[in-house]
């Protein structure tokens, strides 16, 4: 009958995390310093990727297409 099916497609989403303050982020936990191992080259390139970049650092270059 009517009512049996799982509820799918767009609907209104809860916002529950939407007022409030963020999530506190442990950026020192094992699982964020395995993600830094693989993304960061060297420790200024391991701040910046956190949040800690200094002014007057140089920008990263992307590769130019032809």
């Amino acid at each position: 009958g009517k009512g049996n099916k799982p509820k799918h497609g767009k609907g209104k989403r809860s916002k529950k995390k939407a007022k409030g303050a963020a999530e506190e982020v442990n950026i020192l936990s094992p699982a964020a310093m395995l993600n830094a191992y693989y993304i960061c080259h060297n420790a200024s390139a391991c701040l910046f990727f956190r949040g800690f970049a200094w002014p007057g650092s140089p920008k990263k270059k992307g590769k130019k297409r032809k």
